[in-house]
């Protein structure tokens, strides 16, 4: 078998499967398996497939087909032009989330705050893009921090990281210019209608607060203002149709100058609010 027919071969069989784009995951998966570049799976295409490049391919293709993630599979995930390592303990960073970034460098910083750090792809890829920052980043989750620590390692940032476990701001000491979040925004109720990819094999902690998915956005108004700087401000992002919720959760709090920012889709996405003066 060559690996253009092992590749057409996956692609029915993701798409038996119900997979969105089977093409690009069955690329993606014998880029992965035969250990070329996805660019180069073009070149290999004629070529017969080595039995143990089959084999291994097979048995992604089976992983991918009962809906793990391709990026669980491959264990990397691209964010901000970065490739990031993953696991099945941390969310797996989204295209979305780039606008909450791209918010956040819109204004200078010197230091930042990550509540619910996960993977690092927030603050690792803001220190990367900004050398004369440092940030600290908490997560819950002790596994988090350690994929967190890894990907600041990665990305040569992780003589300016601090990264820690703790309960939102529990263990977080002084003032920062910048706090990041992307926290469980997902209602119990809406768990039941994500795709399995998401509701099976990312972890559960990380999408849904197991209530009305907005009871980090109460924390983090109602406490945040004590660890900003005097010009400070707090980017959080938000499910699309929450927008109007969280909104009024900051303007409760004091808040100024509280902005809806969509994202490349046009859907609100991220909530900006500055420490009121």
């Amino acid at each position: 078998m060559t690996a253009a027919e092992a590749m057409v071969a996956a692609m029915a069989r993701l798409r038996a499967a119900g997979v969105p784009d089977p093409a690009r995951d069955a690329r993606v998966l014998l880029a992965h398996a035969a250990q070329v570049d996805a660019a180069r799976v073009t070149l290999i295409a004629p070529e017969d497939i080595a039995d143990d490049i089959a084999e291994r391919y097979d048995h992604l293709v089976a992983l991918r087909a009962v809906r793990v993630p391709v990026s669980q599979l491959i264990g990397t995930r691209e964010f901000y032009g970065r490739r990031f390592d993953i696991s099945q303990q941390v969310l797996d960073p989204r295209p979305e989330t780039e606008s909450l970034v791209e918010a956040a460098l819109s204004v200078p910083f010197e230091t930042v705050l990550d509540l619910g750090i996960g993977s690092g792809c927030i603050l690792v890829t803001l220190l990367a893009e900004r050398p004369e920052a440092v940030g600290v980043g908490v997560d819950i989750s002790t596994t988090a921090c350690l994929q967190a620590s890894a990907n600041a390692v990665l990305h040569d940032v992780a003589d300016r990281a601090s990264i820690l476990q703790s309960d939102w701001f529990d263990k977080v000491d002084g003032r920062f210019d910048l706090i990041v979040a992307n926290p469980p925004y997902l209602a119990r109720d809406e768990m039941r209608d994500v795709q399995p990819e998401v509701r099976d094999y990312e972890p559960r902690a990380a999408l849904t607060d197991e209530a009305d998915g907005l009871s980090a956005y109460r924390t983090i108004a109602a406490e945040a203002q004590g660890y900003l700087s005097a010009q400070g401000r707090v980017l959080v992002e938000i499910g699309w149709k929450q927008a109007d919720a969280v909104q009024e959760i900051f303007a409760s709090q004091g808040w100024g100058d509280i902005a809806i920012l969509p994202d490349l889709g046009g859907r609100d996405r991220v909530v900006a609010a500055s420490k009121p003066g």
